[in-house]
């Protein structure tokens, strides 16, 4: 399983890497979208296993619409695409940098307890400033108010900083607009993470909402959550003002898959 989402990630890299001149981009490109719809193909069983539905549901939606994807890369090969192959490969490098930010942390050890690690000291440094009692507990672990709370992969904010990082790096604007574009979402993003952390930190071992865990549940799926939501719009707001190109990509992309999907239907 995780062997075919590194193929893809590779092959995915070779082809954005590769320069304009070589239609064999085009190559690497559709089959890294091929094995990486294997990847998600193979998703469903887990989560049908632990009775997420919901989740089950949405990689299969996105095997499908990799197959889809490939199949516009490979064809692009060819010149079949006309102006929009251009967006395919940034298409390819959007999904290999932010595949290979995420699933680095999230599948090899060192690094996954190194990024865990170094949110949960931030962590505790901020919740020290603020004056409240917290101890280190382990490695990912943090007691507020004798109150035991676990950091997780989750808690990193790794999915979207990949999101950010992918989609910036696929932009094709000058390096210094996608620098300024990455910092005010990158950074950002990272800081309002560990802001979360320690707020919904502080409402569980203090029981600001009632009890514990109406504390905990109320301030991680309500309000943070409403909070992230808010600062995730603003942010992408101003990532697309600074690179436009970035909504050029994704509009190209919509109507790509809509034309596919109308030709589908007619067959």
């Amino acid at each position: 399983m995780i062997a075919a989402l590194w193929i893809a990630l590779g092959l995915l890299s070779i082809a954005s890497a590769l320069p304009k001149a070589y239609n064999s981009r085009f190559i690497f490109g559709g089959l890294g979208w091929i094995f990486l719809s294997v990847y998600w193909f193979l998703q469903p069983e887990a989560y049908i296993g632990i009775q997420d539905y919901f989740n089950a549901f949405l990689v299969i939606i996105a095997a499908i619409v990799s197959i889809f994807i490939a199949k516009m890369t490979l064809r692009a090969r060819n010149g079949n695409e006309g102006g929009q192959r251009d967006i395919l490969i940034s298409l390819s490098r959007a999904a290999s940098v932010g595949g290979l930010i995420y699933f680095l942390f999230a599948e090899i050890e060192p690094l996954n307890t190194a990024i865990i690690s170094i949110v949960t000291n931030q962590a505790i440094w901020i919740t020290e400033t603020f004056g409240f009692p917290v101890v280190q507990v382990a490695w990912n672990q943090l007691a507020v108010n004798g109150m035991l709370v676990e950091i997780i992969l989750a808690c990193t904010a790794i999915e979207s900083i990949a999101l950010f990082t992918g989609i910036i790096s696929a932009a094709g604007a000058p390096a210094a607009q996608k620098l300024r574009a990455f910092m005010i979402s990158v950074p950002v993003i990272y800081v309002l993470n560990l802001l979360r952390v320690f707020f919904t930190a502080s409402a569980y071992g203090f029981g600001w909402f009632g009890t514990p865990d109406e504390s905990f549940h109320i301030s991680e799926h309500f309000i943070t959550k409403a909070g992230s939501i808010l600062a995730l719009m603003l942010i992408s707001y101003m990532v697309l003002k600074l690179l436009p190109e970035v909504s050029d990509m994704i509009d190209g992309i919509v109507k790509m898959m809509k034309l596919e999907f109308r030709k589908l239907s007619m067959r």
